[in-house]
């Protein structure tokens, strides 16, 4: 399913054009949810999809790529965080064709010059303007500007809506995309409205018939409501002092209740609670999520998702979440212009 005519020219940024999409709408790297069949369905419906690859093994990197090319000829890009070794990861999607490269959790000027001789564009994830500045000196493509209200790891402490603008006005006129807590066609609007090109969406897309995770975890965001979520650093195992936003459920229950103490003294430590598709066990604390195939206590796991948990109502396709974000941020943006329309004829009228 592609985008409207109407929806493309009506939404068509900045970053649009750079990265060859109809759409300034981006399926943000959600770690192991991410899946050939998730990113390719968004590319093809005319926003940007996104594999996650921090993790995987160098085969796992190349055939999923691959994977995903067999799925979509739309761009789409990979997700690398800084925080671990990236350079034969880097590598294999430079050798594989990727034009799109997006960073986190780092210092990405190292790897630029790379990236670039490759012919390929570098995105990076910030949580300051002052962060934002320096990637741009660095060479950065396009900037990230992620709010706290985020879900799964958040690289910062500003909420989105100061971050935005000040990103912009710091960074102009290289793009910027906004993430954390958009997750419909309003949200989409209001950025724009700040003056990024673009939004990056993650919790939504969790909640899609393609995200590969357990179908557990996406009714869990479906139930959740806006003040559901909580930010701290619990969820350390696999990825220790590394903050984050989960669904309260029960680990994060006990946890509080016993006056959130550190590593070594909290409930449940060292405890097996879930077991993935071939026997390996999962850890109370451990940083995975629920994923098919896992066996146990699910709940109980890292159920990553932002504070836009409040507005997602269902699951549903990844074209159809696309298609219905794009018309309603169009719907949004000429509402406002049609009341000020109104408004402006009313005063003169009177």
């Amino acid at each position: 399913m592609g985008p409207s005519d109407a929806a493309a020219s009506g939404l068509k940024t900045a970053l649009c054009s750079l990265l060859g999409i109809d759409l300034p709408i981006v399926q943000a790297p959600i770690g192991s949810a991410t899946s050939p069949a998730l990113v390719s369905e968004v590319s093809n419906a005319g926003g940007l999809g996104m594999l996650a690859l921090s993790w995987r093994d160098p085969a796992a990197v190349r055939r999923v790529i691959l994977e995903t090319r067999e799925r979509t000829t739309r761009p789409f890009g990979v997700n690398l965080g800084l925080e671990w070794d990236q350079d034969e990861r880097l590598g294999i999607c430079l050798e594989e064709g990727i034009r799109i490269v997006s960073l986190f959790w780092g210092d990405p000027s190292s790897h630029v010059p790379r990236v670039h001789e490759a012919g390929a564009l570098v995105l990076h994830t910030v949580r300051s303007a002052e962060e934002a500045r320096r990637s741009v000196d660095a060479g950065v493509d396009v900037v990230v500007a992620q709010g706290w209200e985020a879900g799964g790891h958040v690289w910062g402490e500003v909420t989105t809506l100061p971050l935005i603008p000040a990103v912009v006005d710091a960074v102009t006129p290289a793009p910027v995309i906004a993430a954390g807590g958009i997750a419909d066609g309003r949200g989409l609007a209001a950025v724009l409205a700040l003056g990024a090109a673009g939004a990056w969406i993650g919790t939504r897309f969790i909640a899609s018939e393609e995200a590969w995770v357990d179908e557990s975890y996406k009714e869990r965001i479906v139930e959740a409501k806006e003040t559901d979520t909580t930010y701290s650093s619990l969820y350390d195992g696999g990825w220790p002092d590394a903050p984050h936003r989960v669904i309260r459920n029960s680990t994060v229950e006990r946890w509080e209740e016993a006056g959130r103490p550190g590593p070594g003294r909290r409930p449940g430590e060292g405890e097996q609670v879930a077991f993935l598709a071939d026997g390996r066990p999962v850890d109370r604390y451990s940083d995975m999520l629920p994923l098919p195939g896992m066996t146990g206590d699910l709940e109980a796991l890292a159920l990553y998702a932002g504070q836009s948990t409040g507005l997602v109502d269902r699951v549903k396709p990844a074209s159809e979440i696309v298609a219905d974000i794009a018309a309603e941020a169009l719907a949004a943006i000429q509402r406002v212009a049609a009341e000020e329309l109104e408004g402006g004829t009313s005063s003169t009228a009177g």
